[in-house]
């Protein structure tokens, strides 16, 4: 069974080879990887990758009009990996996919919802922790604070991605950000949960957020690492996002994905160390992970020489770790919702 993984990188060396490894060891046999504008050596690794076999790189560098993103999966929509794949999921490199069924493998997730023709894989927000500096070592093992698996507020914490059927074998026409986009004409798809329940309603149109009042992790989850250290959020910061010019990445964000207030280490039970290390080893990979950590460390450096990233750090290291909200005081928010929104 095809199965590929979509993404799009810039400055994440660093966080590459753990990233490829899980998704390897959970039952992703392709890699299509757009890189835009690195100063990192991210796109060196890809291209190291490539050679080996690993993954397929394209260059995406800008200007984009709509962020690389958007130019990412216009161009995946018609590549021969895209059309070739049973099964195709574009996630982020700080979102690792955590199965629960059978041996924690996709095969196991898909003999689990054999029906399905799309599965909500559900964030799963892991914080900070208390972390200030970063330190070269994987980010699943680092970060094992997480949200509850219900809460009130906020609902971004329970967007999702999307497991979804290639185009050439399903009812899906076009990629998208968070779910697939234009069912073809007289088909309707069936959409299951991370919990494997049957959904309609919403997700029929164009809803990225599963229901919060409700556990939706009993099959699958999406981890979602958003914030790492407080040196690395900087960094990221900097970066700006995938989807569009502006960052965003300020306070507000931190304090909506910084929760900590259960113990979550379910992923480690998958084994991807051996698959890790191979990477590392291979002298080529080995050095440029080195270097693109230590061009991290250059950076953070760099940016703390300005005011405006200063005053940033600072708020960050006196901010306290975030709440998930009650159901009731959500509904404190919500029903101010005008009505015909969800």
């Amino acid at each position: 069974m095809r199965a590929l993984a979509i993404t799009c990188v810039k400055n994440e060396g660093a966080f590459l080879l753990e990233w490829l490894a899980h998704h390897r060891a959970v039952g992703f046999t392709d890699f299509l990887v757009y890189s835009n504008d690195c100063s990192d050596g991210t796109d060196v690794m890809l291209d190291r990758l490539q050679e080996m076999g690993w993954l397929t790189h394209i260059r995406n560098d800008g200007p984009h009009d709509k962020g690389p993103q958007w130019a990412m999966l216009k161009d995946a929509e018609t590549h021969a990996l895209t059309l070739a794949a049973a099964w195709v999921l574009v996630l982020d490199i700080d979102e690792f996919v955590n199965i629960h069924a059978g041996a924690k493998t996709l095969g196991d997730l898909l003999a689990a919802l054999p029906d399905a023709d799309a599965i909500t894989l559900t964030w799963r927000l892991f914080g900070n922790a208390g972390t200030v500096e970063m330190r070269d070592v994987p980010v699943t093992a680092s970060f094992t604070r997480a949200a509850p698996a219900t809460l009130g507020w906020p609902w971004r914490a329970h967007m999702f991605k999307t497991l979804m059927r290639g185009p050439a074998h399903g009812p899906f026409a076009k990629l998208g950000v968070h779910r697939p986009r234009g069912a073809k004409d007289g088909v309707s798809p069936r959409w299951y949960d991370g919990a494997g329940r049957i959904l309609g309603g919403a997700f029929a149109g164009g809803r990225v957020f599963s229901d919060y009042t409700q556990n939706s992790y009993a099959l699958v989850q999406l981890n979602h690492y958003p914030l790492g250290s407080i040196e690395s959020y900087l960094i990221k910061a900097d970066r700006g996002r995938a989807n569009r010019d502006a960052s965003g990445f300020d306070l507000g964000y931190w304090i909506e994905r910084n929760l900590n207030e259960v113990d979550d280490r379910s992923i480690l039970g998958l084994d991807s160390q051996n698959l890790r290390a191979a990477l590392h080893a291979d002298p080529v990979l080995g050095d440029l992970h080195l270097r693109a950590f230590a061009w991290r460390k250059t950076r953070f450096a760099q940016l703390m020489q300005h005011e405006p990233w200063r005053a940033l750090y600072g708020r960050l290291r006196m901010a306290a770790p975030s709440r998930a909200l009650s159901i009731e005081e959500a509904r404190e928010i919500t029903r101010h919702i005008p009505q015909g929104q969800d």
